[in-house]
Formats: structure tokens, C-alpha cells, sequence
């Protein structure tokens, strides 16, 4: 695998207290998967290693209104968050886990859809020159399949990070990733920490 790390961003999808966390809402769904997949521990690394590469590091972040007045619940996820009240923006657990802080140099993109792929993240990319994407993230075959998919159709490289990502199941990851397969390369973090590298001489 080669990446040009002035070209490439990688994208940590919905890296939040209430997705990702023994006491978020989604912890039931989640949380189990998380904790045997180790995906916490392999999403820092692969962003640190991304940092030290010079590679752009971007965080997708779902958040809504405290009145919800934001909110379209027209899928079962968001009927979710309509019925628990999460992911309010300004609330702690829809921050980004404190052990996956974004960096001062880091962008955070929030959005309202299940789907990250919005306007202001497609400008970001441009602005930057960056046409390969590296999904890492929660839940496989919801967020990260959605804004992947969404990345591949738009004409960019896409690398999933298999073993960063994970979902209710183990059935359902593997099921996303085969899925994904068809459009995008999938690797393991260590095959792109090692081609984000930096080179020495």
C-alpha cells in the first residue's frame, strides 16, 4: 500500500460517549464489540500515526439541537435518539471520548444525518487537495459503510480500516466489510500505519 500523506485524510467516524462508551446511549448496541475488537486502542493509533505523517485528520461527529428541532427521525437509528434524548449538542457524551481528543490541528465536522458525507466535509477535502480517504469508526455497516459509500460514488480512494471499525455484531461488521469490498481496499491498521510512515533516509 502507498499513501501521499499531503493527499490523504483520515476520518474517525463517531467517536462519541453516547456511540461509543460503556454509559452512551448506543452501549447496548455497541459497547460489547467495541471492547472485544480493541477498536478504541486501534482508532489512536491510527490517527496518531496519521499526525506524525502529516496526514489530515478529520472526526465526524453527529449532534443535535437540545429542543431536537434538528432532528428528522426517519430511520430506526434516529428514532433511537429521539426516544433516549442523546447525541444533544453541548452535552458531554456527545463530545469525542477524551482518549480519542482531537488534536489542535484536527478538524471535527457535525453533522444531523446517519451519514457523514455532508457539504462541509467535501469542502474540507478540497481545500486540502485530498482525494484518499481512511475510514476507521463506529458502527461498520451503519455510519462509516453510509459516508464511505457516499466517498466512493463522489470519485475518492477509500481504505477501511477493518480492524478500527466494528458494529452491533461480528456477523454484521464482517458483513459491511465484504460488502465494501466491492468499493473500497480494506486493510488492518497496521498495514497503513506502515505506509503512512514517514520515510527515512
Amino acid at each position: 500500500m502507498e499513501l501521499n500523506p499531503e493527499r490523504t485524510a483520515v476520518i474517525a467516524i463517531h467517536c462519541q460517549g453516547d456511540i461509543v462508551s460503556g454509559e452512551g446511549a448506543f452501549a447496548p448496541f455497541f459497547h460489547d464489540q467495541i471492547v472485544s475488537r480493541n477498536v478504541i486502542s486501534k482508532i489512536g493509533g491510527l490517527l496518531n500515526s496519521a499526525r506524525d505523517a502529516g496526514m489530515t485528520v478529520i472526526y465526524t461527529r453527529v449532534a443535535f439541537k437540545p429542543d431536537f428541532s434538528d432532528l428528522n427521525a426517519n430511520s430506526p437509528l434516529l428514532k433511537v435518539v429521539e426516544q433516549s434524548g442523546c447525541l444533544k449538542d453541548g452535552s458531554a457524551l456527545a463530545n469525542i471520548i477524551p482518549e480519542l481528543r482531537p488534536a489542535a490541528t484536527d478538524v471535527v465536522i457535525t453533522h444531523q444525518r446517519v451519514g457523514g458525507f455532508v457539504p462541509e466535509l467535501t469542502a474540507v477535502l478540497e481545500e486540502r487537495g485530498i482525494d484518499t480517504l481512511v475510514f476507521a469508526g463506529v458502527a461498520t455497516n451503519a455510519s462509516l459503510e453510509s459516508t464511505a459509500r457516499s466517498a466512493s460514488d463522489a470519485g475518492y480512494r477509500v481504505i477501511i480500516a477493518e480492524d478500527a471499525a466494528s458494529a452491533a455484531t461480528l456477523e454484521a461488521h464482517q458483513a459491511s466489510i465484504e460488502s465494501l469490498g466491492l468499493l473500497a481496499e480494506i486493510a488492518c491498521t497496521d498495514e497503513i500505519m506502515g505506509a503512512s510512515a514517514p520515510q527515512t533516509v
